[in-house]
């Protein structure tokens, strides 16, 4: 966990339909973004549902440029069902944590990260595979 215990933070879940936790995160134009608050002196948190947010395809993550400040920034999680290696590089280069899990609900996700206790993805290696041709492909073309 990104935070120490005490401090309030942001959480983005990927959700395109707002309902299920995506996967793809990069490409994904959908997110909700959660808050996470210290309920008391335990480990325990309050969550809140502050915004849902939908990228432009400019700030999608696989087509942001860094060319100005990202509607996500003040997230320090981001939660998805799949996402390739670039992108988790990349937003750890951020200073952003991306957590992949098999849990379909988004408030559940956060819920149980907070807890420590999300169910982590499905092995992908098809898809995986997949996404590393892709990132070599537009890692060529930038």
């Amino acid at each position: 966990m990104p935070v120490s215990k005490g401090d309030s933070f942001r959480i983005a879940v990927a959700s395109r339909d707002g309902l299920n936790v995506a996967g793809h995160i990069g490409k994904c134009p959908d997110w909700i973004v959660f808050e996470a608050r210290p309920a008391d002196t335990s480990e325990n948190y309050d969550i809140y549902e502050m915004e849902r947010v939908k990228l432009t395809k400019e700030f999608v993550f696989h087509h942001y440029k860094d060319h100005a400040p990202h509607p996500l920034e003040a997230c320090g999680v981001m939660i998805g069902a799949s996402a390739g290696k670039s992108f988790s590089d990349k937003m750890q280069h951020r200073g952003i944590e991306v957590v992949l899990t098999a849990e379909p609900s988004p408030f559940t996700a956060v819920s149980d990260y907070l807890r420590q206790t999300l169910t982590p993805a499905k092995p992908r290696p098809i898809g995986s595979l997949i996404c590393k041709l892709i990132d070599k492909g537009h890692d060529a073309l930038s």
